[in-house]
């Protein structure tokens, strides 16, 4: 499957990144709108108002994206801050100001680059499928128009950024300077201090292990947990208890025939002699003499016509493709040529058909006739159509219910379960805070556990009120057994903590004789007790800990043999001896060209920012209104 928005180069990357919010549905180029009057002005950007109703939707649209990420963790008020809401209003500043900018430049895309950038994106190498075309973009609530819309805005950002990009790079004596830093070698002997030869020299009094035991107490906490109860109520409960008859489906059906009634279907083929807007008349005659000819042409063999299109069509998307232009939906194609279409009987050829793209010649290459699917054929899905129908008028009924009887019979969740049909189910160990290993469970919502773990629930164990956890679902539970929190008694962990503090100090017996060790090999430069030496590098630290492999490379290895020591958790005192600093002696050039890239990539990033900056001084933002009091207004 084609991803809907495909990054076309690294820059549009970095662009986006600095000026758009990634949730934020983008505003055509020139086509701001302000729906308010000054006092709803919250900025000005090139002159033009960002009013307060377009900095709330900005906000929502950026809540709607949190809350799909974060599920259940969501919680509105950390968003309702100073900061989110000043990032939110900085990225639509530099929005307009790039935006301005575009069109002070009086840049833009040609109708044939447009189509051959939607070809290359959701066609490749090979044929353009125009009914998945329109399924992928369908499925994130956009149509053709608009997605044609949004592409002309990103291609013509990348215009404006392709001419920044060009002017960041790095000099290649800076490039190369980094990457023999990450390259360089150096010869590594290692002399270990294991903690474990220090263990014997330790001895844990009870005090020791007291104190760590007091000073350490959130690691022996045992949380409050219960034993509970719940039962959810949704639309699959109303469903279970909903039926329908024959006689309803087939009334049902007859009542909406045309809603079962598959339309008519035309696939259609054109070929294009295209005319730039604002063509002469001598330029438009031209066009009109060539597409009759052609007219001519297919009438005496219209079964040439995949053969002329492939030669003689100027629409570079369907050319290849015979002038295919897949089956025609309404507002697909532009209105003359749609309603040519429309006319025309299989295997026609119309007249010449004139649009803002040029002149088309047109043929119908496939024809279905509208047809009414038979009862039997829809029983099924009139019989589910009828079902939520009646499912939804009977839920609120059955939610008041359901809420009516948790309250009133608080005691006990039997008399709703009966009374709705319902299942009670139970649960060990819940805790007051939703758990990431619970995962969805119904029960793991923070609201339903903040009602069940108050303090009348836990004391009286009676119902909680009914909690709404997600769209049409509400679950009601009571607490059977309750374990406060606690903390592990230290005979418990007395063992344990003794382990740890043996340990720790084993582990500054360890560092204390590596220190001194240390000093004394950076005064003899002595080699004696390390291990054998192995060349080690940034990418291939041969089996060396990753803090000491930092320690060695961070080292002045300006005097050798130069000495470091490291801590190493768990394993004890490491002290290492380079010996030798080196580049080797085979270069890899994709290496080093990958890392020239990736510098000047870096660079171009700053420069883009700094571009940007300046895009928002020329616009002469100017702050209208202070967002510090604004609300974020609940989402749902």
């Amino acid at each position: 499957m084609f991803e809907f928005i495909r990054t076309h180069q690294r820059l549009m990357q970095i662009l986006l990144a600095i000026i758009i919010v990634p949730s934020f549905a983008f505003v055509g180029i020139g086509s701001y709108k302000s729906f308010g009057d000054d006092a709803n002005t919250i900025a000005k950007i090139d002159g033009k108002p960002l009013s307060q109703l377009e900095f709330d939707n900005a906000i929502r649209t950026q809540l709607d994206s949190y809350r799909q990420r974060m599920g259940a963790q969501f919680d509105q008020k950390l968003f309702d801050t100073p900061e989110f809401k000043q990032n939110i209003l900085d990225q639509l500043i530099a929005e307009r100001a790039v935006a301005a900018e575009v069109v002070r430049s009086h840049l833009s895309v040609s109708d044939a680059q447009l189509q051959k950038a939607i070809k290359d994106q959701f066609g490749g190498e090979g044929a353009f499928d125009m009914e998945r075309y329109k399924a992928i973009l369908a499925a994130q609530g956009m149509t053709p128009t608009m997605y044609d819309q949004r592409m002309r805005s990103e291609m013509t950002l990348l215009q404006l950024g392709n001419a920044i990009q060009n002017t960041g790079f790095a000099p290649r004596t800076v490039a190369k300077t980094l990457s023999d830093i990450g390259s360089q070698e150096r010869e590594v002997q290692e002399l270990l201090l294991p903690v474990t030869d220090f263990v014997p020299q330790v001895k844990v009094t009870d005090e020791m292990v007291k104190a760590y035991y007091e000073k350490n107490a959130k690691f022996f906490e045992v949380p409050e947990q219960a034993k509970i109860e719940y039962v959810v109520f949704n639309s699959d409960a109303v469903m279970s208890q909903v039926a329908v008859t024959d006689a309803e489906v087939a009334a049902y059906y007859e009542a909406n025939k045309a809603g079962f009634t598959a339309p008519e279907s035309r696939r259609a083929a054109h070929i294009l002699i295209a005319l730039k807007k604002g063509a002469s008349a001598a330029d438009v005659a031209a066009a009109k003499a060539k597409a009759d000819a052609i007219v001519a042409e297919l009438r005496k063999t219209p079964g040439d016509f995949a053969k002329v299109a492939k030669a003689k069509s100027e629409d570079p998307v369907s050319a290849e493709q015979g002038g295919d232009l897949d089956i025609v939906t309404k507002g697909a194609l532009p209105a003359p040529v749609e309603a040519a279409v429309l006319k025309l009987k299989q295997g026609e050829i119309s007249d010449a058909v004139q649009s803002d793209f040029g002149f088309h010649v047109l043929t119908v290459t496939a024809l279905k006739p509208a047809v009414v699917k038979p009862l039997d054929e829809v029983k099924t899905e009139v019989a589910d159509a009828l079902k939520k129908q009646k499912a939804a008028k009977k839920y609120s009924e059955m939610a008041e219910a359901f809420t009516n009887t948790v309250y009133e019979q608080s005691d006990s969740l039997k008399p709703v379960a009966d009374k709705l049909g319902l299942k009670i189910e139970s649960a060990a160990n819940v805790s007051r805070t939703p758990s990431p290993m619970a995962g969805p469970l119904p029960y793991n919502n923070a609201k339903f556990l903040a009602a069940l773990f108050s303090n009348e629930s836990i004391s009286s164990k009676r119902n909680t009120e009914a909690v709404e956890t997600a769209p049409s679902t509400l679950v009601a539970g009571r607490i059977v057994e309750f374990k406060p929190a606690s903390k592990r008694p230290l005979a418990e962990v007395d063992a344990a903590i003794r382990q740890r503090v043996t340990m720790e100090e084993a582990a500054k017996l360890a560092a204390k004789a590596g220190a001194d060790k240390l000093e004394a090999l950076k005064k003899s430069g002595d080699a004696t007790g390390f291990a054998a030496a192995k060349l080690v590098s940034r990418s291939k630290t041969e089996g060396l800990n990753g803090l000491a492999a930092q320690a060695v490379f961070k080292a002045d290895a300006t005097k050798l043999p130069a000495y470091v020591g490291v801590d190493v958790p768990g394993m004890g005192y490491g002290i290492y001896r380079i010996g030798k600093v080196q580049q080797p002696a085979e270069q890899d050039e994709a290496r080093r060209k990958s890392e020239a890239e990736q510098i000047n990539g870096i660079v171009a990033q700053q420069e883009m920012h700094d571009y940007i900056e300046l895009l928002k001084q020329k616009a002469k933002v100017k702050i209208l209104k202070p967002i510090t009091k604004t609300t974020v207004t609940e989402v749902k």
